[in-house]
């Protein structure tokens, strides 16, 4: 009996260890993106913004198309830019080079993906299912988690207390 449980037992651990609830770094061929987070919106907003990083570990380089959350009717990759001393969002309508051994980062007032007509408010806590789209990489699944109205960055182990646990490292093959 304890030999069919052990395999049981091993493909559950499997499971639950590339759920999203645990899983927030991803893995696309040469490409790791880490932790895609927003922010919460007020209630009646409609847009929301995504940010990450994406590192290209391979030799060859790629480029960061577009985004998309399932609560968005559509996503737009942007980035802020200072003129004259106002500060203004511009579509990337070339997308974002992703270099050979380079990270690239998404961040407020920086590079972001802007998610437009937004469907239902981001509620902190929650993860939005979502896709990053990449020239070379293709399509790649994502879940961005929610952070708070005020959050500058996401959440990070600290931050969370004795109980998180590091998500890096998860391979999830897309």
């Amino acid at each position: 009996m304890r030999l069919h449980a052990f395999p049981a037992a091993l493909l559950a651990l499997g499971f639950a260890a590339a759920s999203p609830a645990h899983a927030h770094d991803y893995k696309a061929g040469p490409l790791k993106i880490g932790h895609p987070w927003s922010r919460a919106t007020p209630g009646g907003a409609r847009v929301a913004a995504g940010y990450l990083t994406v590192t290209n570990t391979g030799t060859e380089p790629d480029r960061l198309t577009g985004g998309a959350i399932e609560t968005a009717g559509r996503g737009e990759l942007h980035t802020m830019s200072m003129e004259g001393g106002v500060m203004k969002m511009a579509p990337l309508a070339d997308g974002l080079a992703i270099p050979p051994g380079q990270t690239v980062t998404l961040a407020p007032s920086g590079h972001h993906l802007m998610f437009l007509d937004l469907k239902v408010p981001l509620k902190k806590g929650e993860r939005v299912k979502g896709t990053l789209s990449f020239e070379r990489a293709g399509t790649v699944p994502v879940e961005f988690a929610v952070e708070s109205l005020a959050a500058k960055a996401p959440e990070t182990r600290s931050e969370k207390g004795p109980a998180a646990h590091d998500h890096g490292g998860h391979d999830h093959g897309h």
